[in-house]
């Protein structure tokens, strides 16, 4: 993430602002401010978080403006969507870990028998999929539903939602989330 700092000196130069007056308006030192734009420190969240705000941006608006210096492609071989869930009883399977700025969560999920996400749970995104194998019970606030394969859902991620394995084999869904909070 070198970027960082050319980055937030560029926004501190295209406001016309010199490092100590910012230091001023944030309440960050200026030696901290200059050592985080020549990218010698890292900065934590609150104290970036501080400086944009006296920039009139933020977190989102800035991380959007950078750019990926890792390389990607836009195909994944199965060996490069990478778990992220538990293969032996929910297994996520991502792609696109490596795409700059991704804004969506792709999964391809599996749940084993009797599999269950357990108690509701829910966080800021909207979800969407469809069943492709199996047999799968959502919840999502106080309505419940088995989707079969070929079934579909859509979702605001706020509502409290679980999701439970109701077939005799493996069921399988393909969802995406977004923003990918999950």
């Amino acid at each position: 993430m070198s970027q960082i700092g050319e980055h937030l000196r560029e926004l501190r130069r295209r406001r016309h602002l010199g490092i100590r007056e910012l230091a001023v308006r944030s309440g960050i030192s200026h030696s901290t401010i200059s050592l985080i734009e020549r990218d010698r420190i890292s900065p934590s969240v609150d104290t970036l978080s501080a400086i944009l705000d006296a920039l009139g941006s933020t977190l989102t608006g800035f991380f959007s403006g950078l750019k990926s210096q890792v390389p990607s492609s836009p195909f994944y071989a199965a060996r490069d969507c990478i778990e992220i869930g538990k293969h032996d009883a929910i297994s996520y399977r991502m792609a696109g870990v490596n795409y700059p700025n991704r804004a969506i969560l792709m999964l391809h999920e599996t749940y084993a028998p009797g599999a269950d996400t357990g108690e509701t749970l829910s966080h800021h995104a909207q979800e969407a999929g469809f069943v492709i194998a199996g047999a799968v019970e959502i919840t999502v606030g106080d309505e419940r539903r088995v989707l079969r394969s070929g079934d579909g859902y859509y979702f605001d991620s706020n509502s409290g939602h679980r999701f439970r394995n109701v077939h005799d084999g493996p069921s399988e869904i393909v969802s995406a989330v977004t923003p990918p909070t999950y």
